[in-house]
């Protein structure tokens, strides 16, 4: 039985071994959405990096197999460091011995994914998210608010002080800057002149014709009664003027904000996992090892090789 699981184990590390996967870094946009366009509502936000103002903060990664390919793709702009993983496991297993990002990041990835970032970074907070999709053809505007004491309005760069008070209700500090809330599109529902409810955004590509919705948020006493519709509402009519597609996030076991969000005509497109990461090399040491080692695989071809 023994001599049986030891000559199991040899076959696999044989066939392990005989796996050599190409990694290379991408600098074309055009490259990079031709990969990511079949994957629209999953790779949103990395989609969305690829607008000129944010692009050179990209870092991308192509690394492929005679059996598949992935994509991975690293991002500082928008809400800050992002990673995302995209295609076949072994591929994007290659890409993280060599290529993690910053100690910490968060990271987007399919739940198949899950065991190759917990092997290179510490998760916390992991859920499966369902990605929902709207577009102009299924969007249901929310009714306007009958109670005389509530006001929809956008929020602008003036509003970031407030914003930043009502998400440190529950005691999370936030620091949304005044550029990041000037550059998004925020909405916010005011109750006799204070701000209970807000709906905002990760990204904004026009040029890319994709947003993505989120930090959506309401005051812990104002809750049930419909405030993040509005905000989530208004937001998503103000994106879809300028974008065809407009996503979001959220947890499939907040059955109300789900409920929500199929009222203003999103539907569900895929899962994911979603989750702040931590890098388990501190140093990038054993990164910066096996990128050499990969080097010197690739030397004469301008690639990496892993096996």
């Amino acid at each position: 039985m023994a001599a049986q699981s030891a000559r199991n184990r040899d076959e696999v590390a044989e066939r392990a071994e005989s796996i050599r996967t190409t990694v290379r870094p991408l600098h074309d946009p055009a490259v990079i959405r031709a990969l990511l366009e079949p994957h629209r509502s999953f790779a949103a936000y990395a989609i969305g990096q690829l607008t000129p103002r944010l692009f050179p903060l990209v870092r991308c990664w192509f690394a492929e197999h005679d059996a598949g390919e992935a994509i991975v793709l690293h991002s500082s702009g928008g809400l800050g460091d992002a990673m995302m993983t995209l295609g076949d496991p072994t591929a994007v297993e290659a890409v993280l011995r060599l290529h993690r990002g910053p100690r910490q990041n968060f990271a987007t990835c399919a739940p198949e994914h899950l065991p190759l970032i917990e092997r290179y970074f510490k998760i916390s907070q992991q859920t499966v998210m369902a990605r929902m999709l709207v577009r102009r053809t299924s969007f249901e505007p929310a009714a306007d608010p009958a109670d005389g004491h509530v006001r929809v309005l956008r929020l602008h760069a003036s509003h970031a002080r407030a914003i930043n008070r009502l998400y440190n209700t529950e005691g999370t500090p936030t620091f949304y800057s005044a550029n990041h809330i000037e550059n998004g599109y925020y909405h916010g529902v005011y109750y006799d002149g204070r701000l209970v409810a807000v709906a905002g955004t990760h990204v904004v590509s026009p040029e890319e014709g994709i947003a993505v919705v989120g930090n959506v948020f309401t005051h812990p006493r104002h809750r049930g009664r419909g405030y993040a519709t509005l905000a989530t509402g208004a937001t998503t009519m103000a994106l879809l003027n300028r974008c065809e597609d407009v996503v979001l996030t959220v947890d499939p076991k907040n059955v109300p904000a789900v409920r929500a969000y199929w009222r203003l005509g999103y539907s569900e497109v895929c899962r994911l996992i979603e989750a702040p990461v931590t890098r388990r090399d501190t140093f990038g040491l054993g990164a910066w090892m096996q990128r050499s080692l990969a080097h010197w695989r690739g030397r004469g071809r301008g690639v990496e090789i892993v096996t």
